[in-house]
């Protein structure tokens, strides 16, 4: 073996000394149990958070109720954040009291508290609830440690606790937005302190990540390529197959707004299953487009007959109403697809969808005029038809 051969392993032997000897923490991602605290630090109990890959080794003293923990993350990346608290109201983030640990602008690990009171709403200073001492953060080896003592009212059993990761910090000194992936919305649940268990809400996740896909599906079925179809129908067929497009179109809208009052119903049951959960412009848009196409339902009730004086107002009413439908319905969609974020393949298959039925309707448009400008009669003939037989007569004269 050559000096430059020595000299590499020597190098790798102090680099694995030095990352397997760390004086703060050593870890391994596969479960709690493998983790270490170096400096002193014991805990009778650690769990494994069943989302984000966070980690939780706690101590619960009975007697003087408190509560010693050291919760174990991965922020979304080295200048991200991490999070732990507790919500005394409710199982959600709103209402938290949380530690979050993060570096500051000298590039040191800071902790402090702050009372989640909104998801608009994050204001630092201390907890209300409870006394925490004893805050101190560290990162090693990718992962950020957050340790303190919480002081918890007399006689508690469990806790709802929440806990969260983030990828920037805004001026080294306030945590910026996270994901709104499932894994983040999901990341709660109880810490039962006389079982030493932490126990998830594993129902209620289930529940929610079924209902906001049959939400998903429901609405893109109805508004993104049902209501679409329907329209196309009334406008170009008509002119082939009179007057079984104007059933043909009925039924399609009446579907179309049947399968979308289902999504707009789950998309409720959703918000109140995410208390604090608020897509404002998806919920806005949502809104509104099922105010108007309930408008362009009764629209069918309030059809006055073609010789009717107000056929014409009708027509503007219904065509108007229709095509802010249709344009609503295609940008909600969008919005739908980028608060789900299914899978790229999704939108683009979507993308494709609507390429496909623009250039069918671009070709049905041109066909149509055609059609209608060769049944147009020209300025220099003046015979008349009657339409029922196709008698050609003289024009009337004076």
């Amino acid at each position: 073996m050559g000096l430059y051969d020595q000299s590499c392993c020597v190098i790798t032997l102090c680099f694995m000394f030095l990352v397997l000897n760390n004086p703060q923490f050593s870890y391994s991602m596969s479960s709690c149990t493998s983790q270490k605290f170096t400096n002193n630090k014991l805990y009778e109990h650690c769990n494994d958070l069943p989302h984000l890959n966070c980690y939780i080794h706690w101590t619960y003293n009975s007697k003087n109720s408190l509560l010693n923990l050291a919760f174990v993350a991965t922020p979304t990346n080295p200048n991200g954040w991490i999070a732990w608290g507790i919500n005394p109201t409710g199982t959600g983030m709103v209402g938290t009291q949380a530690m979050i640990a993060f570096k500051n602008l000298n590039d040191t690990i800071v902790v402090k508290t702050f009372k989640l009171n909104s998801y608009k709403s994050i204001v630092p200073g201390e907890l209300i609830m409870y006394r925490v001492a004893n805050m101190e953060a560290m990162y090693s080896n990718k992962m950020m440690v957050i340790f303190a003592s919480v002081e918890l009212p007399k006689d508690v059993k469990e806790l709802n606790q929440v806990w969260q990761v983030g990828s920037s910090v805004l001026n080294g000194t306030f945590p910026g937005i996270h994901d709104f992936q499932p894994e983040n919305l999901n990341s709660k649940g109880k810490l039962d302190l006389m079982k030493g268990q932490s126990v998830s809400n594993a129902h209620h996740e289930d529940s929610m990540v079924k209902n906001r896909n049959i939400h998903g599906i429901l609405n893109v079925v109805s508004w993104g390529i049902l209501f679409p179809i329907g329209i196309m129908i009334a406008r170009y067929l008509r002119t082939f197959v009179d007057p079984v497009w104007f059933y043909v179109h009925v039924t399609c809208q009446v579907s179309s707004y049947i399968i979308g009052v289902s999504g707009w119903a789950t998309g409720l049951k959703l918000g109140s299953q995410s208390k604090g959960i608020v897509y404002t412009s998806h919920r806005d848009f949502g809104i509104a487009l099922f105010c108007l196409a309930t408008l362009q339902v009764f629209a069918l009730f309030l059809r006055p007959k073609k010789d009717h004086k107000y056929r014409f107002y009708w027509n503007m009413y219904h065509h108007g109403v229709g095509y802010g439908v249709l344009v609503l319905g295609i940008i909600n969609v969008f919005k739908g697809l980028e608060i789900l974020q299914p899978g790229r393949k999704w939108k683009l298959a979507y993308i494709i969808f609507l390429s496909i039925i623009g250039g069918i309707a671009l070709i049905l448009e041109a066909i149509t005029w055609i059609i209608v400008l060769k049944k147009k009669p020209g300025k220099s003939n003046n015979k008349l038809y009657d339409g029922q037989n196709g008698r050609q007569q003289q024009p009337l004269t004076s």
